[in-house]
């Protein structure tokens, strides 16, 4: 079994033979809840691509542990880079889905306020519920053993997002009326692609108006139509094995 991943605020000066304490929430994670012990491996990261993987050598109280770092690795910047423009989702299957996504490996998460979208972010809730979703991308980096966690924007109109589109390597809106299935498009070796995940309620015709103007034709995943809170993990899914990022 790999060894279980831990955020720490800077990597910075760290190097072999050095030592680094974890406290605070994830000293509490790592003692109390994963309830590890001296001698057993673990891998520190900054969620920005560095990693140093240790060794536990002291355990205090409920909240903090002291681990020598036997090496650091960097992980080499992904690409293509794979962007989703995720629609609000209703109730909680935000975070899934950016969890989902997340554990599957892209690497830019957009909140969209779509025109269809039931969920709205506004005010206090926006902040909270942005809170969520990069609160869930950051624990699912770390149970799915990243060392590079995904970014979570603040949220963009659908003029950005046609923005956002116009300059990608490959931009596509995900659409169940889609002609051209993703599986057969071109795709970049490098660069950006961006993917656009509507509502439940689908992507109106003038916000598919403005995508296509901005370079980003409808394609189609298969024949079942998928939920907006899984429709990006599949996306992903497919792309990353496509592109060679999975092999």
């Amino acid at each position: 079994m790999t060894a279980p991943v831990f955020l720490v605020d800077s990597l910075a000066d760290v190097r072999a033979g050095g030592t680094l304490t974890v406290d605070g929430p994830e000293g509490r994670h790592a003692v109390s809840v994963r309830r590890l012990r001296v001698g057993e491996a673990v891998v520190l990261t900054d969620g920005r691509g560095t990693g140093a993987e240790g060794t536990v050598t002291a355990v205090e109280g409920k909240d903090r542990l002291t681990v020598v770092v036997d090496g650091l690795r960097t992980e080499t910047p992904a690409a293509p880079r794979i962007t989703v423009v995720q629609a609000l989702p209703k109730g909680d299957r935000g975070e899934l889905a950016v969890e989902t996504m997340t554990e599957t490996g892209v690497d830019v998460i957009v909140p969209w306020a779509a025109a269809r979208c039931v969920t709205q972010w506004k005010g206090e809730r926006a902040a909270k519920a942005l809170g969520k979703w990069r609160t869930t991308a950051r624990e699912a980096g770390k149970q799915s053993r990243r060392l590079t966690f995904p970014e979570v924007t603040d949220p963009l109109t659908t003029k950005q997002v046609a923005t956002l589109l116009a300059g990608a390597d490959f931009a596509a809106v995900l659409h169940e009326e889609g002609s051209t299935p993703l599986a057969t498009a071109e795709l970049p070796a490098t660069g950006g692609i961006v993917l656009v995940v509507g509502p439940e309620g689908g992507v109106s015709p003038e916000e598919l108006a403005a995508f296509a103007e901005a370079g980003a034709a409808p394609y189609r995943l298969g024949r079942s139509v998928l939920r907006t809170s899984t429709a990006g993990t599949a996306a992903t899914a497919l792309l990353l094995g496509r592109t060679g990022r999975w092999s």
